[in-house]
């Protein structure tokens, strides 16, 4: 898993470096791997000699980390104009630099641009973009490169106008994004949360991480971490000679109901594609599952199921009092379960508080935006890691909390990002799949926020499978 770091760390690790080295060591480190980057995208855009790059540059060490940037394309021969947005704060060093290297001051942007550097506001800023930045942001769409496509716009750490430690992104009374749109953001040293939650994940582009010496100087516990695939392969149980259906796990599946029986249908098929041995169906939609998956055991209730290692409820369960006693013997099994729609919803009055808070056994619960209000009385807002962990932390349960980046959130104060998945996603039936990989995980005897992560992981994969095959009906994120 990669770490995301919290601007407060990031800026304590960078003092303590910069203390070791000779001054402006750091910056020259962040604008030789920006150059870089810069050089292999302008290759691509038929090569740095002669290529027209435009500097958006704010005040402080961002603009620096820009400024010398520039001169490094410079000196390769690019033609590099600089406009400053605080022409008095400027990087003194930064615009010597520039300048010595053949790099030109202009007011407006040029009228042929093949990339765009924006350095106008780094980890550091906070609420939005000012207005003449904002208006350069939004103009960066119609710059055309010599080869009369759209310029590269390369965000300097993170794109400017975002909230780093949250992702949120200020919008204009246009609904406009109030930030830079990057098609690629270089960033130094570590991942910042703006990179990779929130809507600001969505404007940051292709993230690529340059190494100045950071790592070793990054103290203490990450805001979150990004689940990889090679972790849901260290995760995923292997089977050995001697593996049968009852030693890889049983897992329970409550949900549908003769009103809803696709729900059914549907979690059960995600619990067999997990690692379990076998899948034991409780509920009103026994028929309908029989029908699609005759190697599953079902019943009509989930007193007569039999054992199971873990139990999946609530997917097209109903609110009605038949629907409570199934989800009351549910959370009655000293097994961990994953509550799922309408076990939310039939959690919201209270009633089975205690129910709940007597559990010994790991509770999972997965709700979107408006399950979460429903749960909390208030929406995720615009910190979507801090409000998965405020319900994990008051539920005493692992919190997947759906979405764009989905946020698992864990009592302990652990968060991690999955960074795959596609909007066909916002499809009805979809959840009902990843609930039943949950459990099937859980079933299998992975930790709850390691099942979690690797549900939403693999959910994400075959929701771009499906776009890449023609199934669903609109491109990935």
């Amino acid at each position: 898993m990669r770490p995301v770091w919290r601007v407060a760390d990031v800026r304590a690790a960078e003092a303590g470096l910069m203390a070791t080295l000779p001054p402006g060591t750091l910056m020259q480190r962040a604008a030789a791997g920006l150059a870089r980057r810069c050089a292999l995208l302008l290759t691509d855009r038929g090569g740095v000699y002669g290529a027209r790059v435009l500097l958006l540059v704010g005040s402080g060490d961002n603009g620096g980390d820009t400024l010398y940037a520039g001169a490094h394309l410079a000196r390769r021969g690019a033609a590099v104009a600089a406009l400053l947005l605080t022409p008095g704060r400027a990087h003194a060093d930064g615009l010597a630099a520039l300048r010595a290297a053949g790099g030109r001051l202009v007011d407006r942007p040029p009228a042929v641009v093949d990339l765009v550097l924006d350095g106008i506001v780094g980890i550091g800023g906070t609420g939005g973009l000012r207005e003449t930045a904002d208006q350069l942001a939004a103009s960066l769409a119609e710059r055309i490169g010599r080869d009369g496509t759209r310029a590269t716009v390369v965000a300097v750490d993170v794109p400017s106008g975002v909230a780093v430690d949250t992702g949120h992104v200020p919008l204009t009374a246009s609904g406009r994004p109030c930030a830079v749109r990057a098609d690629v953001t270089v960033a130094f040293g570590a991942l910042k949360p703006a990179l990779v939650v929130g809507p600001a994940a969505a404007l940051a582009g292709h993230v690529e991480l340059v190494d100045i010496g950071l790592e070793p100087w990054l103290r203490g516990s990450p805001a979150l971490r990004v689940v990889e695939w090679s972790d849901v392969v260290d995760w995923w149980p292997a089977l050995g000679a001697s593996s049968e259906k009852y030693s890889r796990g049983v897992v329970g599946v409550a949900t549908g109901s003769a009103i809803y029986p696709g729900a059914a249908v549907l979690s059960v098929s995600g619990a067999l594609a997990g690692p379990t041995g076998m899948v034991r169906y409780a509920g009103g939609a026994r028929a309908e599952v029989l029908h699609q998956h005759p190697s599953v055991i079902a019943t009509d209730r989930v007193a007569d199921a039999g054992r199971v290692q873990a139990w999946v409820c609530g997917s097209g369960l109903g609110t009605g009092e038949e629907s409570a006693a199934e989800l009351r013997a549910v959370l009655a099994a000293p097994v961990p379960v994953v509550l799922d729609a309408d076990a939310l919803t039939l959690l919201v009055d209270g009633k089975m508080a205690d129910r709940l808070r007597d559990r010994d056994a790991p509770i999972v619960v997965t709700p979107h935006d408006r399950e979460y209000a429903r749960l909390c009385g208030e929406t995720p807002g615009t910190d979507r890691v801090a409000a998965a962990l405020r319900l994990a932390a008051w539920m005493n349960a692992v919190v997947l909390l759906k979405g764009d980046r989905t946020i698992i959130g864990t009592p302990a104060g652990r968060a991690y990002v999955n960074p795959t998945g596609t909007p066909v996603l916002a499809t009805g039936g979809t959840g009902d799949v990843l609930a039943g990989l949950l459990g099937s995980l859980l079933a299998a005897g992975l930790a709850p926020e390691r099942a979690a992560a690797a549900a939403a992981y693999l959910r994400g994969l075959a929701g771009r499978s499906a776009v890449g095959t023609g199934r669903a009906a609109h491109g990935p994120r």
